[in-house]
């Protein structure tokens, strides 16, 4: 509804209600961060009661095609895990009800589709590379790829969820319900001592994930109801398509980026050490949250901005989103430099060696954190195709560090790879956001409305 009144309220009104906008963005950002704190919370403790029941070894494993089958669910969710915040949010203001109800069920059936179709294919490639695969993975990997379509569906219902404003249950799935089940499920074997291998945790994680996604779907199809009068479904497949295929390159390269290295680690180091790094990587994520948080709470927000010729609103909330992002990003990662080996040791006595990962990987969060969820910003306003090639480029370089990193100094280059790949994320995205937009979201700049904000020229 604001979109509609931005053409024909004046700027004082406009930019006053710029800050109601805010304002209801930074209480949904508050309600995600408070999701994501405790959600955080059960994900680092079940990371630890695994690592404890299945010994390095196996976590190390389990970590390795777990965070497969989450890249394989991010990717075959074909951008629909991104473009429900920009056409929920569009349909909902002109009224559009039919294209709402078309674009509501096609993107689900769709999205399940292509990631059992991924499923099937990933099966296909174990089946026939088997020789080619450390048999430690291979049935750990196969059964994990029975997640990707709970990943993929679940990532398109939190969108749709974030989209009316619904974040508990778009993220209470993913971030709570499913590590509380998983150790639900297997704290049966451990009290009767059986061994909590590689596979087993992944069977054990796969009921979790199919479990919390038909809850997740069951309770958004009840709110959903409530909201959107039936009627017929108008379908606008190109045009959906087309615009989520740009944000699933930005979304899956940004996923990409946070999991190579876990994966790269495996290729040339035992699966003890990868789990030393995976529960490196884990901890950051106390972190990390924060910029999820503002980016989750954000987008729909700047979709809405962005399409008002008078671009101060949008560089003034940009701004304020950096900063919500960077200054608890600081202090929280202050803290867990300090924190980091008394945490790691919670895993196992082997596993305090990850902190000076954590310290050299905090640097390049903080670069992330320093220009606020940019990418969502670019995606939001149009600019996804400019987003996803920089995302594009900043992987291939932070695959190239990896490899030649990793083998010279083991865990150690893999963190100055990723973190290094991160400031240069960071650096591409503002210089990007510049050329697109005519301002630049760092948290550390002031206040003020820029030239190109006042001419309506980006």
């Amino acid at each position: 509804m604001f979109s509609r009144l931005q053409g024909v309220l004046p700027h004082g009104l406009r930019h006053h209600l710029a800050q109601r906008l805010a304002t209801g963005a930074g209480r949904m950002a508050l309600v995600i961060l408070t999701i994501r704190i405790a959600g955080a919370a059960f994900a680092y403790l079940s990371q630890i009661v695994l690592a404890r029941w299945m010994g390095a070894a196996d976590y190390g494993i389990f970590a390795v095609v777990w965070t497969l089958a989450l890249v394989l669910g991010l990717l075959a969710s074909l951008g629909f895990s991104a473009s429900p915040t920009r056409f929920v949010p569009q349909y909902n203001a002109a009224r559009d009800m039919d294209r709402l109800r078309g674009f509501l069920s096609a993107s689900r059936l769709l999205v399940l589709a292509a990631a059992s179709l991924a499923t099937l294919a990933g099966l296909e490639i174990i089946l026939w590379s088997r020789s080619l695969i450390d048999p430690l993975y291979v049935w750990p990997a196969a059964i994990a790829l029975f997640a990707v379509p709970l990943f993929a569906l679940t990532s398109v219902q939190d969108a749709i969820a974030r989209s009316y404003d619904l974040p508990a249950l778009g993220l209470l799935a993913s971030f709570i319900y499913r590590p509380l089940l998983l150790l639900a499920l297997l704290l049966p074997l451990v009290l009767t001592g059986h061994a909590v291998t590689a596979a087993i945790a992944a069977v054990m994680a796969v009921a979790a994930s199919l479990t919390v996604t038909a809850h997740q779907a069951w309770r958004l199809r009840r709110e959903l109801n409530r909201r959107i009068p039936a009627g017929p479904h108008q379908h606008e497949m190109r045009l959906w398509i087309t615009v989520s295929l740009p944000l699933l390159m930005v979304e899956g390269f940004l996923q990409l980026l946070s999991s190579a290295d876990v994966v790269m680690v495996s290729f040339w180091r035992p699966p003890e050490e990868v789990a030393v790094y995976f529960a490196a990587s884990k901890t950051l994520a106390l972190v990390h949250f924060v910029h999820f948080a503002v980016r989750a709470a954000s987008a729909h927000r700047f979709a809405g901005l962005a399409q008002d010729a008078d671009r101060s609103a949008l560089a003034a909330y940009a701004r304020q989103a950096s900063r919500w992002t960077f200054w608890p990003s600081l202090a929280a990662g202050t803290v867990l430099i300090f924190l980091s080996p008394l945490l790691l040791a919670l895993f196992g006595p082997q596993f305090s060696a990850g902190a000076p990962l954590i310290a050299i990987l905090v640097i390049g969060v903080l670069a992330r954190a320093s220009i606020g969820p940019a990418d969502a910003l670019l995606g939001m306003s149009g600019h996804q195709k400019s987003c996803a090639a920089v995302y594009a480029g900043v992987f291939a370089v932070n695959v190239c560090l990896n490899v030649v990193m990793i083998p010279l100094y083991g865990l150690i280059g893999a963190a100055i790879a990723t973190s290094l790949a991160m400031v240069i994320e960071a650096l591409a995205l503002a210089l990007m956001t510049r050329r697109r937009l005519g301002f630049v979201p760092f948290a550390l700049l002031p206040d003020r409305r820029d030239k190109s904000s006042r001419t309506g020229t980006a």
